[in-house]
């Protein structure tokens, strides 16, 4: 992204009230606010991004409006304030009533009245009855006409203006200044444009249903759950420098060794879903080349000044006729404006030599398949990013080597399509000599199509895909049952929709009592068939998909509220925009194993310890005679007999013993059982 504004670039543009534009930097034109007022976009050009700017008053002698750019002093004025005084710099009589004041965006403030009872919430547009405000509203609108320091004036007079200010409390106060402060500061932030921004402006300022509801945060879980991310440097495809009497034998054939970092998109979102992944791929804005920054900085200054020239010829025209003289205007000198400087760079332009008709110009990597049902792909929202799919000679952008896109019908059956199936024409380089120029364009045009077309078409057949990304209307069941087999093993599969039922059926598919039915062996239709076979096989009713092919299967949504944290009145912002919440089905492509997995080893018999003192039994079940007395015992049988003081005893059988009730005496705490065909007691 570059961090400079440039000539015809897509920005927005933050204005006071909250709400964004999102317009184009063409030179030499006017950029209108509307009420916020109108400047020269040629003011804005190499200026860095995020600065505040301020459309200061047209004076008598220009016929635009010139900016001021705001100093973050200024705008921080109250928050320095506070801090000051807090700190004991200040007091609160030292401050200035007209500073301009900002708010965290979602507070809330209130009006009370002498013993404290609110009276209005921030909740109403105006908090303040029109009664104890003495401008009317003819005079406020005089104000605005007649030049009121970009707004600063008229809230001034406002403020001194109103009878009852100070009865209002410091957080009544700043909600009063900061809603006069919307409506009449004419200030803007050009910001640039990226997909959160992008996302937010087409939810809330155009058609949401364009990008079916799908939010900022909803772009980000997509691309996490689908690991979208740089797949590495790019590898392109030698050039075969074939002849114009040569057909495709000279096409280089498909290496799959070689197609590495490449996702899967099924995108109905107008090209925004596209414009999220590239972003995350490193694809999606120009690079910046070395001195091009300082080019646009240089050229700046000449673009006001020609600015200047045409303001002033205006301004003395228009003098002339309210005059009366119709004479001509004397032209201005040549010499008077300055020359707009060359782009010129360290390094001489490298023309790149045009390559043969079969040249490939994809890269092998780090690519975008977008998979589309039409004859183009709707990627119309890729034009903010400067980026047109539909143009035939495109100025050079990461997207032209990284966006490939493919019909079903080409993925499904390719030689129904005329464009994949039809041989290239060929002519010997005489017979080319002697066609009209246009024929011989629509014969390079044809063969530079085939070779384009056979290459995506086949590279995406040959499959191992290192994800699948997809927002579409159609069912997802029918999405998966021909991209799953494209995926390598471990892949990810992330799925979007606005509502929860088409992904409920297909998180049904892969259940497990699904599962467990393939595995053994209760579908007819697939006994004698191979894993491949298996992994196209086409479905019944009862098994629409395999079962075995995915993983970790889940559906999952996420949505960031913004949140009004005041004492009794913590609760969701009311304003919020409603539509679907969306949901994302997330799974991990795997590769059955063939046949069955058993479990197997050798298992030994525990013996016993040798360490162990047991006694031999006769046969009537009596302990037999105790070892020798002296005998050392080892830590771990000390340890066994002091935890049996704390045991209940155990008869012959494992059983509790019973407690003689004349003397209290118990049995000794012995266990029975048989090790080797012999019987012995061994102590708890």
């Amino acid at each position: 992204m570059h961090s400079l504004i440039r000539p015809n670039a897509w920005v927005g543009l933050k204005l006071p009230s909250g709400s964004t534009k999102i317009i184009q930097i063409v030179p030499d034109t006017t950029i209108s606010l509307g009420k916020y007022g109108a400047f020269p976009a040629n003011l804005v050009l190499g200026r860095p991004y995020h600065l505040t700017f301020e459309v200061l008053d047209k004076t008598p002698e220009e016929a635009f409006s010139r900016l001021r750019i705001v100093p973050a002093s200024e705008l921080h004025a109250e928050v320095i304030a506070e801090e000051d005084e807090a700190e004991g710099k200040t007091t609160a009589e030292d401050r200035d009533v007209n500073a301009v004041l900002t708010a965290t965006e979602g507070e809330e403030f209130s009006l009370v009245d002498e013993q404290g009872n609110i009276v209005a919430r921030s909740g109403r547009e105006v908090i303040d009855d029109s009664a104890i405000q003495k401008l009317t509203h003819d005079e406020i609108e005089e104000l605005k006409r007649e030049g009121n320091n970009a707004g600063k004036d008229v809230i001034a007079k406002l403020m001194l203006s109103h009878t009852a200010l100070d009865q209002k409390t410091t957080f009544s106060l700043a909600k009063y200044k900061l809603l006069k402060t919307k409506k009449y500061i004419r200030r803007f932030q050009v910001i640039p444009i990226d997909v959160a921004t992008f996302a937010q402006w087409q939810l809330e300022e155009k058609d949401a249903s364009k990008i079916m509801d799908m939010r900022a945060e909803m772009f980000g879980l997509v691309g996490c759950w689908g690991n979208v991310h740089y797949g590495g440097e790019d590898s392109m495809i030698d050039d075969p420098h074939s002849r114009t009497d040569q057909g495709e034998e000279t096409c280089i054939p498909i290496q799959p060794d070689e197609l590495k970092g490449r996702w899967l998109v099924v995108d109905d979102t107008c090209g925004m879903l596209v414009a999220a992944m590239a972003e995350r791929m490193g694809v999606l804005y120009p690079k910046e080349e070395e001195g091009e920054d300082a080019t646009v900085v240089e050229q700046a200054p000449a673009r006001e000044a020609k600015q200047d020239v045409k303001t002033d010829a205006q301004t003395h025209n228009g003098t002339a006729q309210e005059n009366g003289d119709v004479d001509m205007v004397d032209v201005v000198p040549e010499t008077t404006v300055p020359e707009r400087p060359k782009m010129t760079t360290n390094k001489k332009q490298k023309v790149r030599p045009r390559g043969s008709d079969f040249a490939i110009p994809f890269s092998q990597t780090n690519t975008l398949t977008v998979i589309h049902s039409t004859s183009q792909p709707n990627l119309s929202l890729l034009n903010y990013w400067n980026f047109d799919i539909t143009a035939p000679n495109h100025p050079p952008h990461p997207l032209l080597n990284h966006l490939l896109n493919l019909t079903w019908l080409q993925l499904l059956k390719p030689e129904l399509d005329t464009s994949y199936s039809t041989e290239p024409p060929t002519a010997s380089a005489e017979e080319l000599a002697s066609w009209k120029p246009s024929r011989r364009g629509n014969f390079h045009r044809k063969r530079r199509r085939f070779a384009r077309t056979r290459y995506i078409v086949d590279s995406t057949r040959a499959g191992n895909f290192s994800g699948l990304v997809c927002a579409s209307s159609m069912d997802p069941i029918s999405i998966l049952k021909h991209t799953l087999p494209l995926l390598a093993g471990g892949a990810p599969v992330a799925i979007y929709s606005p509502s929860i039922e088409p992904l409920a059926a297909l998180a049904d598919c892969f259940s497990v009592p699904r599962r467990t039915a393939w595995t053994s062996g209760n579908v007819p239709e697939t006994v004698g068939k191979s894993l491949e076979e298996l992994e196209r096989w086409e479905g019944n009713e009862q098994f629409p998909l395999n079962p075995t092919l995915l993983q970790g299967v889940s559906i999952q949504t996420s949505r960031a509220r913004r949140w009004q944290v005041l004492p009794m009145r913590t609760h969701p912002l009311m304003t919020e925009r409603g539509g679907a919440d969306g949901y994302v089905f997330t799974a991990w492509r795997a590769k059955p194993a063939e046949g069955r997995v058993e479990a197997r080893g050798k298992f030994k018999k525990i013996q016993p310890s040798s360490s162990k003192k047991a006694a031999k039994i006769d046969g009537e079940g009596t302990p037999a005679e105790t070892p020798a007395t002296g005998e050392e015992e080892d830590s771990a049988t000390v340890g066994k007999r002091k935890r049996a003081d704390t045991l209940p005893p155990l008869d012959t059988e494992g059983t509790p013993a019973p407690e003689n009730a004349a003397t209290g005496d118990v049995a000794s705490p012995t266990k029975k059982r048989k090790v080797d065909g012999e019987a012995k007691v061994e102590e708890v």
